[in-house]
C-alpha cells in the first residue's frame, strides 16, 4: 500500500549518515539543504515505522487468536489503530509546495489612503515583527521607505527559521497567506471630524531565493547609484550610497539606501531581486492555476481585499475563508496562529477562493 514509502526511508537513512560527515558542514547551503529534507522525511519515516510494525503485530496476533481467543480481541484493536495511523501517513505523503521551507521576504507598501495607509502599513510590519519574534524567527529590515508622520510607504523585511524548522514551520509555511491586499477601517489619526477612513496596503511574500535557487548574469543588472533621502525627499546621506538595480530581461526593479555603504545597499537589493525573480518563475509555472496560493494580488486597490482590519468593532476578517474574530488587538500584537491555521485547512482541501470571489 505505501511501497514508495521504502525509498523514501532509505532516503531519510542515507540524509542522516551525511549529517554525521564533518565534511558536509563545510558546505553551509548543502549541509542547511540536507538538514530540511531530513526534518521533512522523518515524521513520514515514523509513521511508516509504526505503520509496519502494526501489520506485523496483527498477524501475529491472528497466529495467536488461533490458540486463545483473547487475542483476537487485541487483533481488532491493533487494526483500528493502524487504520488512523494510515490515515496520518496519506496525510503526510500529500506533496507538499516545495517552496514551504524556505525562509520569506516580505514586502508592505501602502496604497490608498495617503499618510493613513503608510500608519496602517507600520501597523502591518509590527505585526509581523511580533508574530515572527513569538515563532523564534529572526528579523532584518532590508529596505524602509518612511513617511512624514512616521509610517511606511514601502517597507521590505526578512524573516528567517532558526535552526530546521518542522515541515511547514517555516517562514514560508505560515506566511505565504499574508500576500495580497489588507483593509483598514477606522479613523485616522489625520481625521479631525472623528469620521471613520477606509484605506489599503498591500502585501507580497517572497520565499527568499538562494544563489543556487536563480541565476542572474552580471550582464543583465543595471545599476545606478544615487543619495540617499528621507521623509519628505530630504538628504539623509552626503554620499551616493543608495542602489538601484534593474533586471533588465524582465523589468523588476529594486532600490536600496538603508545602509549607508554602497556595498551593504547592493546586498540588500540582490537579496530582493532574487527572491522576486524567484516568486516570477515560480508564477510562470503556475499561470495555469487561478487559486491565491499561486498568484499574489499585485495592486493595492481597496476591492481587491483580501482581509479586513475594522478597528470600531475590534473586528479582523479573512475573506478568502470566511475567518471573522473580534480580537484585533490581539492580532495586532502579533497572534496571527489562528488566522494562519484557517487559511492552511482550506488551502489543504483546496478551497481557497480568488480574492475577487
Amino acid at each position: 500500500m505505501f511501497a514508495g514509502c521504502v525509498d523514501l526511508v532509505s532516503e531519510y537513512e542515507q540524509a542522516e549518515q551525511r549529517l554525521l560527515d564533518p565534511a558536509l558542514h563545510s558546505d553551509a547551503n548543502e549541509a542547511r539543504r540536507v538538514a530540511r529534507r531530513h526534518a521533512e522525511l522523518k515524521p513520514i519515516v515514523e509513521a511508516f515505522r509504526l505503520w509496519t510494525a502494526l501489520g506485523e503485530d496483527i498477524a501475529a496476533a491472528h497466529e495467536l487468536a488461533a490458540v486463545d481467543p483473547a487475542f483476537a480481541e487485541e487483533a481488532a484493536e491493533l487494526t483500528e489503530k493502524r487504520e488512523a495511523v494510515s490515515e496520518q501517513l496519506q496525510a503526510l505523503l500529500i506533496p507538499r509546495d516545495p517552496l514551504d521551507d524556505k525562509d520569506v521576504i516580505v514586502e508592505i507598501k501602502a496604497g490608498e489612503g495617503g499618510e493613513e495607509s503608510a500608519l496602517f502599513a507600520a501597523d502591518l510590519l509590527r505585526m509581523y515583527l511580533r508574530y515572527a519574534d513569538s515563532r523564534r524567527w529572526s528579523t532584518e529590515v532590508l529596505e524602509a521607505e518612511e513617511s512624514d508622520l512616521g509610517g511606511f510607504r514601502d517597507v521590505a523585511i526578512a524573516v528567517k527559521s532558526r535552526g530546521t524548522p518542522a515541515p511547514g514551520d517555516a517562514p514560508y509555511a505560515r506566511l505565504k497567506f499574508e500576500g495580497g491586499v489588507h483593509r483598514v477601517q477606522r479613523v485616522p489619526v489625520t481625521e479631525s471630524q472623528g469620521r471613520i477612513h477606509t484605506s489599503a496596503a498591500g502585501v507580497l511574500v517572497l520565499p527568499e531565493a538562494e544563489e543556487v535557487d536563480v541565476t542572474i548574469d552580471p550582464a543583465d543588472l543595471r545599476i545606478d547609484v544615487f543619495r540617499s533621502s528621507g521623509p519628505g525627499g530630504q538628504s539623509v546621506n552626503t554620499t551616493d550610497s543608495a542602489v538601484r538595480i534593474t533586471h533588465v530581461p524582465t523589468g523588476v526593479v529594486v532600490s536600496c539606501q538603508n545602509e549607508k555603504s554602497q556595498l551593504q545597499n547592493r546586498d540588500q537589493a540582490m537579496r530582493i531581486l532574487r527572491a522576486r525573480l524567484l516568486a516570477l518563475a515560480m508564477e510562470e509555472q503556475a499561470q495555469a492555476a487561478s487559486d491565491t496560493r499561486r498568484a499574489q494580488i499585485r495592486t493595492v486597490d481597496r476591492s481587491e481585499r483580501i482581509r479586513t482590519y475594522n478597528f470600531p468593532e475590534n473586528r479582523i476578517s479573512d475573506h478568502r475563508v470566511g475567518y471573522k474574530a473580534h480580537n484585533l488587538d490581539q492580532v495586532l500584537q502579533g497572534e496571527l496562529d489562528p488566522i494562519v491555521e484557517a487559511c492552511r485547512r482550506a488551502d489543504g482541501l483546496n478551497s481557497l477562493p480568488s480574492a475577487e470571489q
